[in-house]
């Protein structure tokens, strides 16, 4: 099978000649930088500067080399701008706090401390506030939450969504070149257009913003879903409203089967050992609007629709489902209820599994690569039989994780797969 089809038997939930692979296809299947370097170094693959794929979360691009060494089936198409509103453009030398060289885009410009503090501003510009922060001895930058005061008698849904809007003509040219270059790679691609992705509190403090209105605060937002909940539905309705006229455009732009994955969203439901809302909450405020567009997308396009959240969220699962979602990940298998085996015949019939592979918070970064190599074995052997299962890591491979542990995964899978 070509990668592409590989992809798509899982999809299907049919068996394909191996368990297909993903890294770096999206913001939350991908590799710290850090790591993306010590990859290439061990495969011989040169020590250039790795280029930035997220400048948050200080994640690598995976190049067509590296893809190759490592056996990866996918591929993503991202956004042309930052989650901090710079473009991904004019890219230049930069030297990170803990020494490595990477290239960053010509507006990564964050202001520093004689601590060592990295401070992010909108669009790169200094004489504005910062909007995340990469502490002394970190890896990845934190939104710091700028909430202006709340007048609860006077709220506006449209401050919600000052960061939606329609996608320009710029971009959508944009998308449809980035396409046609991800499709001759012959992978599979995920399309990552964004503008999809409701209430992720990930973006919720808007740090590309120059001064974000609305509920900008993690916690005053949540506390709005419960408070507030037809505002909330309201700035759902609209912000799909703009999605569904953008996604439009887009099918259009790179066809109905330009793209194998949408990545819709990162709204998170899951803690570890519970979740952040109800059954029934979920059901009311979010469930209506996925399954508006998962319909769109399953109507329109012969896309699958890839819904990522942490946690312990077996309860949700059945939820997801209905909304219409093809696919979940990361697959926390560490989380309450979440565990591989009664997940795959729960719910492995109408849903594929994305991730799941080996746990980053312990075995990956902390364990020894024979241990890493059993949990990657085990995961297989659940989650492989009959598709509907994609090969990642349980969210993004963190900073400093061994390389030795990272290549004892990848051997791993390749000793499944015979």
């Amino acid at each position: 099978m070509t990668s592409r089809e590989r992809i798509r038997t899982a999809l299907s939930h049919r068996q394909p000649d191996r368990v297909p692979v993903d890294f770096g296809a999206t913001f939350v299947s991908g590799i710290h930088v850090s790591c993306v370097a010590a990859l290439r170094r061990h495969y011989g693959l040169g020590d250039a500067p790795v280029k930035l794929r997220d400048a948050g979360q200080m994640l690598g691009v995976i190049d067509d080399d590296l893809r190759r060494a490592m056996g990866i089936d996918v591929i993503g198409v991202f956004a042309p701008r930052s989650r901090f509103g710079f473009a991904n453009e004019n890219w230049r030398e930069f030297r990170l706090p803990w020494g490595q060289v990477v290239l960053a885009p010509g507006g990564f410009l964050p202001s520093s401390t004689p601590a060592g503090d990295l401070y992010m501003h909108p669009r790169g510009d200094h004489s504005l506030p910062p909007s995340a922060h990469l502490p002394a001895g970190g890896y990845f930058f934190d939104s710091i939450e700028r909430q202006q005061p709340i007048d609860e008698d006077h709220l506006d849904p449209a401050d919600n969504l000052v960061e939606f809007g329609d996608i320009s003509d710029t971009d959508i040219a944009y998308f449809a070149a980035e396409t046609a270059r991800a499709r001759q790679t012959g992978c599979a691609v995920v399309g990552a257009f964004g503008g999809t992705s409701i209430g992720d509190v990930g973006h919720i403090p808007a740090p590309g913003l120059v001064d974000p209105p609305g509920f900008r605060g993690v916690a005053d937002w949540y506390m709005a879903i419960i408070e507030h909940p037809d505002y909330i539905q309201e700035v759902f309705r609209r912000q799909y409203d703009i999605a569904l006229r953008n996604l439009d455009r887009l099918r259009q732009a790179v066809g109905e089967d330009g793209i194998d994955v949408l990545y819709v969203c990162s709204t998170d439901f899951g803690t570890q050992n519970s979740q952040f809302c109800s059954v029934a909450t979920f059901r009311e405020l979010y469930l209506p609007h996925y399954r508006r567009l998962n319909d769109w997308a399953h109507r329109h396009t012969r896309w699958k629709t890839f819904k990522h959240t942490c946690g312990a969220v077996d309860p949700l699962i059945p939820s997801f489902i209905e909304a219409g979602f093809d696919i979940l990940n990361p697959v926390q298998c560490s989380a309450a209820g979440m565990e591989p085996s009664h997940l795959k015949t729960a719910h492995g019939r109408d849903i594929t599994f994305w991730g799941g592979g080996v746990n980053t918070q312990t075995t990956l970064p902390f364990g020894k690569p024979a241990e890493v190599r059993d949990e990657v074995l085990r995961r297989c052997e659940t989650f492989a039989p009959g598709g509907g299962f994609v090969f990642n890591t349980i969210h993004n491979i963190q900073a400093l994780t061994p390389v030795e542990n990272i290549v004892a995964m990848v051997d791993a899978v390749r000793e499944f797969n015979g």
